[in-house]
């Protein structure tokens, strides 16, 4: 593993909950672990209920954009989550991977989301307590 982590989050549309592991895991881990997310197909833009939820934790991801998967993003990381791309995410030998099962936020409401919210959060920061530990 490389000295700082490379994790890359990965869902079809890179809208929704790629953009949130992304985002959680940025805030809780900070320069301890390098963060990207990307979609084998990605959508125009984001779910603004996503962008909503994280602003309740004043987390803003309005800068961002949903990023297609290169090659080159998934050699670069150490560790690749999946997030419900089933078999739309191509797999890479020799990279570990996590497969995060978790609801598509696409179309829920606010309420909805952030039970989805709360639960990346949860797995995040047990991945920052693996990866990066507690220093």
């Amino acid at each position: 593993m490389s000295p700082t982590p490379v994790v890359l989050f990965l869902c079809v549309h890179n809208a929704g909950r790629s953009q949130m592991g992304a985002a959680l895991l940025r805030r809780a881990a900070g320069e301890r672990v390098t963060v990207h997310s990307a979609g084998s197909a990605p959508g125009e833009q984001l779910n603004p209920g996503v962008v909503a939820a994280l602003a309740e934790w004043d987390i803003d991801i309005t800068g961002e954009t949903p990023t297609r998967l290169t090659d080159q993003m998934a050699q670069d990381a150490d560790v690749i989550i999946t997030m419900g791309c089933g078999d739309a995410c191509p797999v890479y030998p020799g990279k570990r991977y996590l497969d995060w099962e978790l609801d598509d936020p696409a179309g829920l409401s606010l309420e909805e989301i952030r039970p989805i919210r709360d639960e990346i959060l949860r797995r995040v920061d047990l991945l920052v307590d693996e990866l990066a530990g507690d220093s």
